[in-house]
């Protein structure tokens, strides 16, 4: 199915940003021990010094790295109190904690010479370079490199994140990346001196990927690639690189020119980019261009800054817009991310939770891949013939409890509808749980046939949302013929408020 037309702004995704201050302030944070520091939060893009995007800082993931140490109310740091997400380096290199430094107003990531260190007795292998211990090369030669990488604790759908920064001058990577549900985006791969001069990376060169890691998960993941000739060596001096992406798009920037834009209309269903994503800053081994050499070591990957904007949104699910897209899960931040959630991982949890659909109802309803207004997938109602009539009284989907938050007001609640030929269902409900309300959309059947449509419905909440509140989608019997019902599709499920 391809997009044919859309009738709402409450369908393209963005995010509602309540941030509290403006663009224009300056805004005290704290760091780790506790001392105020002041971060520069009227920066915008470098790509864009004039802000004709709109772009709102979100100082939730931002950093200037003005402390002495780093603020690990922002940042996950790979090793420290022996905590490590997903995995512990690019072996024979391992991420530790204190190779991390924040200093003359830049984070540090040292890469290092540590013959002493207890390199943990595991092992890590990729598709390109096979299986090698962690301290120990593949052919039993010591290696005993230490690298660092920090991420965000959070993560953020859509927006242009930004850094300036300068690698380490030896054959180690510098890298500025972000992964979330089946995805990941490598904005860059750099490395200051590489040994082989013939690989995909050089000095004075540019590395941006993307990942597919949907289910299997299998090399090779990439889904599109762009490599670009710098006149600088990236080890010499800072710049600043850049990436916007968008609910259909990705540009690149480096020292604010745009060198690359992807659109989803070039890649299709290829098109991966669709949940919230953690951004990482590291440095890894890559052995195809060479190790490092003990004699260059110590490095360090300078960042001076990572920021990230975003554009304000009167969609009130905008933060969760992957979610009612039928993307991915809806994410529970405020419970912590487990260590072992890997992008592949569609397991629910206190953190990711996804919409559920009863055994009795999967018959008729799933999410489908293909199909979309925006995204590659929206929830489908596969409708019956003529031998077949609805087993069930109401085919429900149902996003999980505590999902849903809204104060007590008046809103629109749409969504998007691609209705099949035939005789599809007359009404589609909509059921809000805490306080209970029923959203019902009418005449569902008189609308055009074979193309997205915007479908809304006006409601009051009298009271704030409770603990358990979320959204119900119903298809019921009553509103079905009894045979031959035809088919039809819901993505992007929005909700903004009224101005009655």
């Amino acid at each position: 199915m391809i997009k044919l037309k859309h009738y709402s702004l409450l369908a393209i995704f963005g995010l509602l940003i309540t941030f509290g201050t403006s663009c224009g302030a300056q805004k005290k944070q704290k760091t780790k021990n506790g001392e105020p520091i002041e971060q520069n939060i009227s920066a915008l893009p470098f790509s864009d010094q004039d802000n004709e995007g709109g772009w709102v800082l979100n100082q939730e993931l931002s950093d200037d790295f003005e402390g002495k140490e780093i603020d690990t109310t922002k940042w996950f740091v790979e090793g420290l109190n022996d905590n490590y997400y997903i995995w512990k380096g690019r072996a024979p290199s391992q991420f530790v904690p204190h190779n991390v430094n924040v200093e003359d107003g830049k984070l540090k990531l040292r890469t290092n010479w540590e013959p002493n260190y207890a390199f943990v007795k595991e092992s890590y292998g990729d598709g390109n370079m096979g299986t090698s211990k962690y301290g120990i090369y593949k052919d039993g030669t010591p290696m005993p490199v230490t690298t660092a990488g920090v991420l965000t604790h959070k993560r953020f759908l859509y927006g242009y994140m930004e850094v300036k920064s300068k690698v380490g001058n030896a054959a180690i990577t510098g890298a500025f990346w972000a992964i979330g549900h089946e995805q990941e985006l490598d904005v860059y791969e750099l490395m200051g001196n590489p040994k082989s001069k013939k690989g995909n990376i050089r000095e004075d060169s540019y590395l941006a990927t993307a990942h597919d890691w949907s289910p299997p998960a299998q090399r090779p993941t990439k889904i599109f690639n762009h490599e670009e000739d710098l006149d600088f060596r990236t080890a010499d001096d800072f710049h600043v690189y850049g990436a916007e992406w968008g609910v259909d798009y990705l540009k690149l920037f480096i020292d604010g020119k745009m060198i690359r834009h992807f659109t989803q209309d070039e890649l299709g269903t290829a098109w991966v980019l669709n949940n919230p994503m953690e951004i990482w800053l590291d440095s890894e081994i890559f052995f195809w261009l060479g190790l490092p050499h003990k004699e260059e070591l110590p490095v360090d990957f300078e960042i001076e800054y990572m920021r990230v904007w975003q554009k304000p949104s009167d969609n009130l699910l905008a933060k969760d817009g992957a979610f009612y897209g039928f993307e991915g899960p809806i994410l529970f931040e405020e419970n912590g991310r487990p260590l072992d959630l890997l992008p592949e991982d569609s397991t629910p949890n206190d953190y990711q939770k996804f919409w559920t659909i009863d055994e009795g109802s999967a018959k008729y309803l799933s999410i489908t891949y293909g199909d979309y207004h925006y995204g590659v997938n929206s929830l489908k109602f596969a409708g019956y013939s003529k031998t077949e009539n609805l087993e069930v009284e109401k085919a429900i989907a149902a996003a999980p409890e505590g999902s849903l938050n809204l104060e007590a007001g008046n809103y629109i609640l749409s969504a998007q509808v691609w209705l099949d030929q035939g005789v599809v269902a007359d009404k589609i409900h909509m059921v809000l749980q805490d306080p209970n309300l029923e959203v019902t959309f009418s005449d569902i059947r008189k609308l055009p046939r074979r193309q997205w449509i915007t479908i809304e419905a006006d409601i009051s909440r009298t009271t704030h949302s409770g603990a358990k509140d979320a959204i119900v989608i119903e298809i019921r019997k009553e509103d079905l013929p009894k045979t031959r019902a035809a088919k039809f599709f819901i993505d992007d499920i929005a909700i903004k408020k009224s101005n009655q």
